[in-house]
């Protein structure tokens, strides 16, 4: 009886060291420990994405084409797109618009966007916001959500209102506003 007891007590043991070994890579942690500000901070940011995907220098390439010529559902584009103060292309650029599109509707023209804001100058330089989500770009106001960042902008979430400027399709360009609203330490 008492060898019984003695094996389910070391059965016992093994299983718990077994079981909390596997709960070594996370862990819960005190904010202050990270130097966390105590308050969060809104901060709205109007910028203007350039795309262009002609001319001599496009920003935008397709790296997979649609799956039929009459729609862009399965196409997928990555993009550096200037991010800048105005509508201007020559206007002051605070960073880029780096990541990928792909045209993710079959019966309308909508697509994943899938970006980094990357500021590159001022306050924010070196400091990027994530963006994730679904833009239907006939619509005259799109949101799509800011999912994360960088540098000035950790902890990052909030969403972007994209309303579409300027567009010539015979030349590829587009111009779109850009309202940030990100809340963020």
């Amino acid at each position: 009886m008492t060898k019984l007891i003695l094996i389910l007590v070391a059965e016992i043991f093994l299983l718990t060291a077994i079981a909390s070994a596997g709960d070594d890579f996370a862990r819960t942690m005190n904010k202050n420990l990270i130097d966390l500000p105590k308050h969060e901070t809104l901060t709205h940011l109007r910028l203007y994405w350039h795309d262009s995907i002609g001319g001599q220098n496009p920003s935008t390439v397709r790296i997979q084409q649609p799956v039929s010529n009459s729609s862009l559902f399965g196409s997928i584009s990555m993009m550096d797109d200037a991010l800048t103060t105005d509508v201007m292309k020559n206007s002051t650029v605070v960073g880029q618009a780096q990541g990928i599109y792909a045209g993710a509707a079959q019966g309308e023209i909508s697509l994943l966007m899938v970006m980094n804001f990357a500021f590159k100058t001022g306050k924010y330089n070196g400091s990027t916001i994530t963006i994730l989500g679904r833009n239907a770009v006939m619509e005259k106001a799109r949101e799509m959500p800011v999912v994360g960042g960088s540098g000035m902008f950790r902890f990052a979430r909030g969403y972007v209102e994209a309303r579409t400027k300027f567009v010539d399709i015979k030349s590829g360009v587009a111009i779109v506003e850009y309202n940030c609203y990100v809340l963020h330490y």
